[in-house]
């Protein structure tokens, strides 16, 4: 029987390329939105370059949730936000060779889902960038699964359900996650390696990689995926050199 990875990130606004190059390591994505809101996050915003630096979009979202709020459960406010955004990526790459393919490729997403959950906007984008890049990642949602209400066991109950061989994950989660839950499942851990990006012509100043892929889709276009690792190597020669031993872990427990 084949491995399977799997990736379990939450849903992010326009997120940055590497965002996109973890879900194309994997077998299966699922953007599992039932972690708690936080304001001032990925979730609804993110940078773009412009003339006069990095600026950010920011999706508004009503009011101030509350501490426990779920991302899925977290509304879109006024809908002018939309008109405001697609202006200000016409003005930002108004140079680049792209800009109006990039802007055909979010403007339906956006109009549709200007004024419902953040949560479907999001996975919209996700899905439909993925498209664009030919990333051929199943895509799910919380909506597919349902594990036990428990941070760390809450990852093994998804990878268990989507009977998962390895967990991939960014090198952030190596602060909180405790492997041991994982590994006496018997599901191996991966962790991404963000590194070592190539730079492709972008607009306004000293290159930043930490920016909306929008920056890149609209500079590349259908040559995006070559600038990522998914679109320069298969999908074996992601994973990184560190990796969950079950085995072992199983012998040592």
């Amino acid at each position: 029987m084949a491995e399977k990875r799997i990736a379990i990130l939450q849903s992010n606004y326009l997120p940055w390329k590497g965002y996109f190059d973890l879900i194309a390591s994997v077998d299966e994505v699922v953007l599992f939105d039932h972690f708690q809101y936080t304001r001032r996050s990925w979730r609804n915003r993110n940078r773009i370059k412009t003339p006069q630096g990095v600026a950010w979009l920011t999706v508004p979202v009503l009011a101030s949730p509350q501490r426990s709020t779920r991302i899925s459960d977290v509304r879109i406010a006024s809908p002018a936000w939309v008109d405001r955004h697609l202006k200000t990526l016409k003005m930002a790459y108004s140079r680049a060779p792209y800009l109006l393919e990039v802007h055909r490729l979010v403007e339906e997403e956006l109009r549709r889902h200007r004024s419902g959950m953040l949560s479907d906007l999001n996975v919209a984008l996700v899905k439909r960038i993925c498209k664009y890049l030919g990333i051929a990642t199943r895509v799910t949602t919380h909506e597919d699964y349902k594990p036990v209400d428990h941070r760390q066991l809450r990852l093994r109950d998804i990878c268990l359900q989507a009977g998962a061989s390895f967990y991939v994950s960014g090198p952030a989660a190596k602060s909180y996650l405790d492997e041991s839950v994982l590994w006496r499942a018997g599901i191996g851990i991966e962790w991404f390696d963000y590194s070592n990006y190539p730079e492709y012509p972008q607009l306004w100043g000293p290159f930043v990689h930490e920016v909306s892929i929008v920056d890149l889709l609209a500079s590349q276009g259908p040559h995006s995926a070559s600038f990522l690792k998914c679109g320069a190597a298969p999908r074996e020669s992601f994973r990184h050199a560190r990796r969950g031993a079950p085995m072992n872990a199983q012998r040592a427990a």
